[in-house]
């Protein structure tokens, strides 16, 4: 190599250097010796936090006013049909609100809703192959490996967004999607907030162990909103109107342990256990590879034409 070509040589390496560098630190995914370290897609600045605080808020106060306002239940099976419209209206706003607060503060670019966009469709394709038959839901554990690659915010929108196409696709709409959409968002921004520098098999355990949990915990929560509208108004397991708190909770565990956590909850639990086992270094290692080909919250910067 002549001294000529060893100066260009050197000159390019120099130039290439920072932008390598550059895009390590700003992909928000794991680079050389930095496994496990991510920045969210969509950050959580003080605006995005308070509309997702308010937006669980308002979640949690949609599964629990029957207890804690103390009302009668009335009868019938589709229990909330008057108020889930209300409700569906509510939350919707709101989702679209963290988006629409990101992209004004610049915390989320097109290709970060680009991304959103393919994982909810394929989210909404992949569903059906369960369709909670005995438990068997196929929607959740990719909802939660994107939510760990991509972080807490990205992941409540796409818990939301994948129930919301994949009800239009499967004709699920009905006064339970509003609480779906809202149980899915909690599930995909818990698997952003797990710890970040857990790798490795470690990493596939905690997953799995996550996965287990919102399974039990999304049975859950879907239970309260018909169980004081179903269980009927003089059992072991009813509602009742002005007993105490505990009491009530303490029928109501009694309620969704005959009803849910040894059947649909469990073969749901069993589902994302096999299915993270399975498939989640591959999908951990494809989502990854996606972010940090698409360089999220990279500065655009534009070179001079060379001149030859």
């Amino acid at each position: 190599m002549s001294g000529s070509q060893g100066v260009e040589a050197m000159e390019d390496g120099a130039a290439e250097a920072p932008v390598r560098a550059r895009t390590d630190d700003t992909t928000g995914v794991p680079g050389p010796g930095r496994r496990g370290v991510r920045t969210p897609v969509i950050r959580f600045r003080f605006r995005s936090a308070l509309v997702l605080t308010l937006a669980s808020l308002a979640g949690l106060a949609m599964f629990l006013w029957p207890l804690l306002g103390g009302t009668r239940p009335r009868t019938g099976g589709m229990a909330h049909t008057a108020d889930a419209p209300l409700i569906f209206l509510v939350a919707m706003p709101v989702l679209l609100a963290v988006v629409l607060a990101e992209m004004a503060s610049g915390g989320i670019d097109t290709k970060a809703l680009a991304m959103l966009g393919v994982l909810s469709a394929v989210n909404a394709g992949l569903r059906p192959l369960g369709a909670g038959t005995a438990g068997i839901e196929t929607v959740f554990f990719l909802l939660v490996l994107a939510g760990r690659v991509f972080g807490p915010g990205f992941g409540f929108v796409l818990g939301a967004t994948s129930l919301f196409a994949s009800a239009l696709l499967t004709a699920g709409v009905g006064p339970w999607l509003p609480f779906q959409m809202i149980a899915s968002a909690w599930i995909g921004l818990g698997a952003g907030l797990l710890p970040k520098r857990v790798t490795g098999r470690a990493e596939i355990a905690m997953l799995v162990g996550y996965g287990i949990v919102v399974a039990y915990a999304f049975g859950f929560l879907m239970n309260m909103w018909f169980w004081p509208f179903t269980a009927g108004p003089d059992t072991q397991l009813s509602f009742q109107p002005g007993a105490p708190l505990l009491d009530n909770l303490h029928r109501f565990a009694m309620f969704t342990l005959v009803t849910s956590t040894f059947g649909w909850d469990t073969g749901r639990a069993v589902t994302n256990t096999v299915a993270i086992l399975l498939t989640g270094p591959a999908v951990l290692a494809v989502l990854r590879r996606a972010a940090r080909r698409a360089a999220f919250d990279a500065p655009v910067t534009f070179a001079p034409a060379s001149r030859r």
